[in-house]
């Protein structure tokens, strides 16, 4: 139920008052680390272990000579006066009975989970204080030195305003994990609440260290917690889940965490800065610090939470008053925002099984464990975007709340079948992060085939958002997302700017889609207007053709710019952009030139990208708009998009009332063509038109 700490430093070992007389419930499992660290304390002389309690006694020889067995906490307690602290890890259930037994008579280390509910953990804080005694929680990775590290830097700024935090777990666990007892991985168990998930004991110290970092101790210390929760495994709780939080102060707390990864990687915490990350690795306590001055490593010992908590209780009887006593590392008390996250798991829908088409079962017999398909990628892209598993939009999660019936773009399937292809999925965006800049898109667009040909919440860029129309800079509002360069600072900053753009209404029919838009910034002001239709056509049995119109109309007089009209060359994208899953083979050209130092910054009549996607050959076709051959803004190296760039090199100024167009079209084609076959494509386009 958690990480044995390391060794204390040496001025700790020498005791500096009696033994303390200490018991301990529940002597296998993660009892038996606890074993080994009183062996260890006791040989120092800190305490005397006088007694267990186990239903399965302990083997011969395994407790220190003297050490008194009992069945039962029940037993024990009768037999053993004088008792000072006692010890309990022992199932999660049994946690709430055991610690309100113990309470009247000594002081409780209490492993984690406290307990599994929220009701028992307001009766054990009131039964606590009650009794007069001191309660630690078993977060171990508390007790890490690297935390007061974290704090110095996050008061020094080194990086910068803490925008966000994050959680990543990926482990391990086979079939025999989950039948090593009755308990592991329920909801309940006859009848009463059990919680063993993911997210509630094995990498529970994920989430606690991620809000101790963020200040959250308390339930009052939480506005939101959201649950997404899955399993792989023949279990009721959840394996794999996100967990995402929002504190009172506004902070987004977003823990990815899962059992099914390909292969085991110490769980991390990351601090997302304006200015730089830290990035914590808890059960190592290693602290990466990266900012403009540099990239740090340090590895930091830890506080002994056994320790801590027998020199609280010396403390407090040898004070002058409170002021004195220096408070318990993990006391129960700032267990509660963790109770209020282990709540909305326990009160939450059962996970969704992950459907069998996206597990891979390695291993034979009780050693086999379930790998979910990309779930390293899924992590990360939660983690970067503060988005849910069904947000991202993931074949295996389920529908995203808001999106669950938005409108799409249908075709005949192109076969002669009689059936019909969706071949695009309009999203309002609307419940993205504010740093994303919440807009609508097109995403996942598809070939008439299936090939998947859009990305969206990329871990790189998670506000590059499938196909589009947005813009860096309005009047000072972002409505890109991410940083803002501006000209004054000549670099990207993180700055407060991020606007948003919002559906008034997304009337739609098979092939069209008709938008009406406000484009607001931060404080609400309505800048643009934007009508926005979206037709699609087939063209052939693997053709069919999306056409994009915008017109922009300026509520207030308006500047319209983007990194390239602030100062950054070569980076004059805003406008149209459609961002390409990751593919290989990747081949971009134009009639003039093939590839991307040559076709980028280009003002070509059309623009191809051909490659191998997951699901298949694919070539997109992108002419530019009939009213302005923009420049085309590509990226190949750094990640797959292309762009049609409204503002490249100088801003567009609108005058109050005054409306600017653009029209885009793209062929999507399941083949990879040459440049000739597209000649081909977009002449007869002309021809068609004339």
């Amino acid at each position: 139920m958690g990480t044995l700490s390391t060794p204390v430093p040496a001025e700790r070992k020498q005791p500096s008052h009696e033994a303390s007389r200490v018991a301990l419930v529940g002597v296998h499992g993660f009892g038996a680390h606890h074993l080994q660290n009183l062996e260890r304390l006791q040989a120092n002389g800190v305490v005397r272990l006088v007694a267990v309690a186990d239903p399965n006694p302990p083997t011969s020889g395994a407790l220190p000579p003297g050490t008194a067995v009992f069945s039962n906490l029940d037993e024990l307690l009768a037999g053993t006066p004088a008792l000072e602290l006692v010890i309990v890890a022992t199932p999660i259930q049994t946690h709430a009975q055991l610690a309100l037994a113990t309470l009247p008579h000594a002081d409780l280390y209490l492993e984690k989970p406290p307990v599994a509910s929220l009701a028992d953990f307001n009766r054990l804080q009131e039964a606590a204080t009650g009794a007069g005694r001191s309660v630690q929680v078993g977060f171990q990775s508390l007790g890490s030195r690297a935390l007061l590290a974290i704090e110095e830097l996050l008061a020094a700024g080194e990086i910068g305003t803490l925008l966000g935090i994050s959680a990543t777990g990926r482990w391990v666990r086979d079939r025999a994990y989950y039948k090593r007892s009755r308990w592991a991985g329920k909801r309940s168990l006859d009848g009463i609440d059990v919680v063993d998930g993911v997210a509630t004991n094995p990498l529970a110290h994920a989430i606690a260290t991620a809000l101790r970092i963020a200040g959250a101790r308390t339930a009052d210390d939480l506005a939101t917690v959201e649950t997404d929760l899955y399993r792989a495994n023949d279990i009721e709780s959840d394996d794999t889940s996100v967990i995402r939080i929002r504190t009172a102060a506004g902070l987004p707390i977003t823990c990815a965490l899962t059992l099914c990864a390909a292969e085991s990687v110490e769980p991390y915490i990351t601090l997302q800065g304006s200015e730089g990350t830290a990035v914590f690795h808890y059960t190592e306590d290693r602290l990466t610090v990266s900012s403009a001055a540099g990239k740090s490593e340090t590895v930091y010992s830890r506080v002994d939470l056994t320790e801590d908590l027998l020199e609280h209780r010396h403390q407090l009887r040898s004070a002058q008053g409170p002021a004195t006593v220096a408070p318990l590392i993990s006391p129960l008390a700032d267990s509660g925002a963790f109770m209020q996250v282990l709540e909305a798991i326990r009160t939450a829908e059962s996970p969704a099984l992950i459907p069998e088409e996206y597990v891979t079962w390695e291993g034979e017999g009780d050693a086999a464990r379930a790998v979910i398909d990309g779930i390293e990628d899924a992590l990360e892209r939660a983690t970067a975007a503060h988005a849910t598993f069904s947000e991202l939009g993931l074949p295996w999660a389920r529908p995203a709340g808001v999106d669950v019936e938005r409108p799409v773009l249908s075709l005949p399937d192109g076969v002669g079948q009689g059936g019909a292809a969706v071949v695009g999925t309009l999203q309002s965006g609307a419940g993205l992060a504010a740093r994303l800049s919440p807009r609508p898109y097109l995403h996942p667009v598809r070939t008439l085939a299936g090939v998947k040909v859009t990305d969206h919440l990329p871990a790189d860029h998670p506000w590059h958002l499938g196909a589009g129309f947005a813009l860096q800079d309005v009047n000072g509002s972002n409505f890109w997302g991410g940083k803002t360069y501006t000209r004054a600072a000549g670099r990207y900053e993180e700055r407060q700017d991020h606007g948003r753009i919002i559906e008034q209404s997304a009337p739609s029919g098979a092939a069209l889609l008709e938008q009406d838009l406000s484009w607001q910034a931060p404080d609400g002001t309505e800048l643009l207007r934007e009508r926005r239709t979206t037709h699609s056509l087939l063209v052939d049995y693997r053709t069919w053709q999306l056409e994009l119109r915008t017109e922009l109309t300026a509520v207030v007089d308006s500047s319209l710019g983007g990194p390239g009209s602030n100062g950054a060359l070569g980076s004059g994208y805003g406008g149209f952009f459609w961002r390409l899953p990751a593919c290989s083979e990747a081949e971009v050209f134009t009639a003039e030139g093939r590839g991307e130092p040559a076709v980028h910054g280009s003002a070509s009549p059309w623009l191809a990208w051909t490659a191998d996607f997951p699901e298949g050959p694919a070539t997109l076709v992108f002419a530019a708009p009939a009213e302005a051959q923009d420049p085309w803004f590509v990226r190949m190296a750094d990640y797959p998009a292309v762009g049609s760039a409204l503002v490249w090199e100088r801003p567009v100024d609108l005058t109050a009332g005054d409306s600017l167009v653009r029209t885009f079209a793209v062929w999507i084609v399941d083949a990879k063509l040459s440049p000739a076959d597209v000649a081909e494509l977009v002449a007869g386009r002309v021809s068609a038109t004339r």
